[in-house]
């Protein structure tokens, strides 16, 4: 077949992986490499950056031998956000990366509060601050090692390390950039303001270039190392989040995600840039628009940490997690009162307390793995309803349905528990792909295979199973008397605990 592709790297947290697209939105060939998460100490989350470029050129590697490299128009990245890595003018780090979820720099948080105001920061950033912003990591970072801001010294996220492998251009995307904190998202370019904070200068930061507009053109070192066409367009890409956005399908304002990953993420399209305490504001892929997101760090996280920490299965999580689902179908809504707050690694909105940590009540000698599995699915579930109504309050606007995707929209209890707590309709996207779906959907528009973003979307994207609520009563008693209340009341008990 001879049919023009486009392909996307996927960069997450644990895997590169590449997929070719045609104008359909079908999958035509795909690589996959994993990425080694390190966690050398308590709240500390590292990666060797070098391994994304190897990972990526492998899952590159995968896909050219399955499709002749002539049939690709352009390759588009999406990434892991907030994860970041300091590096020399030559693009070598000169420490390990700092990843997403890592949890040192609490004392960062307080000094730029101090600093700058937690309201300046929340205006700028359209992030009120805690530490999951890259802002505060880096902070943290060179607080421990003030010998690496030099002149010299480069600031990467995920995008912007990649795209310089691929292109030589020292570049990123703004919508990749954005989860960083480092960005004036009124002004759409890194703010003075907050890079003096760090003591870096201007030449550290990476150019910033709108998603779906060209960033560069592949070397000829990274065409031998991908076996992609040397001067290959390399399209702005997104965050995995606002890229799952798109490859869902949100493209009007008021429709939302829901991406059970790693962590938790929806996502609400605005037109307009509005920020709130409940939720986190970014650029969206399509142009001119944003996300109010919502993010809760324990999703699948929490359930891996069941099975290879607890339940000491490591190796077996798919497997694991498998069986304990089958055994939880039987179990009744509400986990044989057993309830869980997710709060695994801090929360975010809408308490914005990096000390938060995970509750679980009720416990009694009947209970099982089954049970504290399905506890995490409600948990998370209930958080999500607490996380949906804030920002339904906030805008003054019901969100009527919610497009699902990730690793954990393939469990059918977890999307009929959601349903039944939410008590919206879940749809499940068409792709299981839909971070990589939506970094072709730009590749897609930016080579012109369709005249708008709309367009590109409406033909690329597809739904699949959709779930209606239920039985809602029970989850809603629930919601009401246990859960929303809970972490409220022990807050002040979980604080001496640190």
């Amino acid at each position: 077949m001879s049919e023009p592709l486009v392909v996307s790297v996927d960069a997450s947290t644990t895997a590169c992986k590449a997929i070719a697209w045609n104008a359909t939105g079908h999958t035509v060939a795909e690589g996959r490499a994993p990425l080694a998460l390190e966690n050398p100490a308590p709240g500390a989350w590292e990666q060797d950056a070098r391994d994304w470029w190897s990972a990526t050129t492998k899952a590159l590697r995968s896909v050219t031998a399955a499709v002749a490299s002539g049939r690709v128009a352009a390759l588009c990245i999406a990434n892991q956000r907030e994860t970041f890595v300091l590096t020399d003018a030559a693009g070598e780090p000169l420490a390990p990366a700092r990843v997403w979820m890592d949890s040192r720099g609490a004392q960062s948080v307080a000094d730029a509060i101090s600093t700058v105001g937690a309201e300046r920061l929340h205006e700028l950033s359209g992030k009120p601050p805690c530490i999951t912003p890259s802002l505060y990591k880096l902070l943290e970072l060179l607080r421990q090692e003030p010998a690496l801001c030099t002149p010299g010294t480069r600031f990467c996220d995920v995008h912007a390390f990649l795209a310089w492998k691929l292109t030589d251009r020292f570049a990123t995307s703004l919508a990749a950039a954005d989860p960083t904190g480092l960005i004036d998202m009124q002004a759409r370019c890194v703010s003075p303001e907050l890079l003096r904070l760090t003591g870096l200068d201007e030449g550290a930061m990476p150019a910033m270039v709108e998603p779906g507009r060209e960033l560069g053109k592949l070397t000829p070192e990274a065409a031998s190392a991908t076996g992609l066409s040397p001067g290959l367009p390399v399209i702005a890409g997104a965050g995995d989040g606002q890229a799952a956005g798109l490859g869902a399908g949100i493209v009007a304002p008021g429709a939302a995600y829901l991406n059970l990953g790693t962590a938790v993420v929806s996502g609400v399209l605005s037109s307009e840039y509005v920020t709130s305490r409940a939720f986190r504001t970014l650029y969206g892929a399509a142009p001119g628009s944003y996300f109010l997101e919502t993010d809760l760090k324990g999703g699948t996280f929490t359930l891996t940490w069941l099975v290879e920490r607890l339940l000491r299965h490591k190796g077996e999580v798919g497997k694991v997690l498998s069986e304990l689902e089958q055994e939880a179908e039987s179990i009744p809504a509400g986990s044989d009162g057993l309830t869980l707050v997710p709060y695994w690694n801090g929360v975010m909105n809408p308490f914005w307390d990096d000390g938060a940590r995970g509750i679980t009540i009720g416990w009694h000698g009947g209970h099982g793995p089954a049970h504290l599995y399905r506890a995490v699915l409600e948990g998370i579930a209930f958080e999500q309803r607490l996380h949906t109504s804030c920002v339904e309050s906030a805008i003054g606007r019901s969100i009527p349905e919610m497009i699902v995707m990730g690793g954990g929209s393939t469990s059918e209890l977890w999307c009929r528990i959601l349903a039944d707590v939410l008590q919206k309709p879940i749809v499940r996207t068409g792709s299981s792909e839909a971070t990589s779906l939506g970094a072709a959907v730009l590749a897609a528009r930016a080579v012109g295979w369709f005249k708008t973003l709309t367009e590109a979307a409406s033909a690329m994207t597809h739904t699949g199973a959709r779930f209606e609520p239920r039985d809602p009563a029970r989850y809603d008693r629930l919601y009401r008397e246990v859960y929303e209340p809970l972490y409220p009341a022990v807050r002040q008990l979980i604080q001496p605990l640190h």
